[in-house]
């Protein structure tokens, strides 16, 4: 058996993480000992042997959708979005003087991952929202994380990224890095990061106990993991989401 909790586990919120993951496990009578950190999340989302993990919207319709079950989505309560949706800060230098995202033609663009919805996809979709004129190339350098790309933005090695609005929230939490960027735009809302399980698990079990588990954590443990609960977003509104055409152009 396998449990991980990948896309926001920061040496601030992992050992919160922690104490979530073994709320849910004594409620559900059964997973590892701990969370795996050592295994790609591409390869544990498909490992038979899943109990629980966080995946991102674009490997979900794009390849799990069928192989895993939706257990629920975290609500991170974020502004301007529904329970349980999430969008991307567009984030620049703060001193750089442009003011608009149709400026950033040949620009470096940091990317945490080309299979990631909120630092890749979304970025695609908001041009395709600005209309034919946001018709821009960029060149693109792979970070491996969300705040390796806010890094690379603030030491001048990028100038623009797509951030994840909980990794925004977290990085403005707990480190600096924001005092050297600006939130240049905002995408749209989409679905969160949902919770999964493997196809012979009981996702409804798994809910309940995600939601028990979450209420029990203390008020500190929650606003560590700026957590106020877990929400079912359907999958039809996931499969929704265009895959932007030029998604494996870079």
């Amino acid at each position: 058996m396998i449990a991980s909790l990948p896309m926001y586990d920061t040496a601030s919120t992992a050992a919160a993480n922690d104490r979530l993951w073994q709320a849910i496990r004594a409620r559900i009578g059964k997973g590892p000992d701990a969370l795996d950190r050592q295994t790609d999340p591409h390869e544990t989302w498909r490992d038979p042997a899943l109990i629980l993990s966080q995946t991102c919207g674009l490997p979900y319709r794009s390849g799990l959708h069928g192989k895993v079950q939706l257990v629920g989505t975290p609500d991170y309560g974020l502004h301007c979005c529904s329970p349980g949706y999430y969008r991307s800060a567009l984030v620049v230098r703060a001193d750089d003087p442009r003011r608009s995202v149709t400026e950033f033609a040949g620009a470096r663009f940091a990317r945490n991952d080309r299979r990631s919805q909120s630092g890749w996809a979304a970025f695609l979709n908001h041009l395709d929202d600005l209309g034919p004129h946001a018709e821009l190339s960029v060149r693109v350098t792979d970070t491996g994380a969300h705040r390796a790309s806010a890094q690379a933005v603030a030491d001048g090695h990028a100038d623009l990224a797509a951030l994840d609005a909980v990794t925004w929230a977290l990085i403005q939490r707990d480190t600096d890095l924001d005092m050297h960027l600006r939130v240049l735009d905002w995408t749209r809302p989409t679905p969160g990061l949902p919770l999964i399980t493997s196809a012979h698990e009981d996702a409804e079990a798994m809910f309940a106990a995600v939601s028990a588990a979450i209420s029990a954590l203390s008020e500190n443990d929650r606003r560590c993991l700026l957590l106020k609960g877990i929400v079912k977003i359907p999958a039809g509104n996931y499969l929704d989401v265009p895959t932007p055409a030029r998604i494996n152009s870079a």
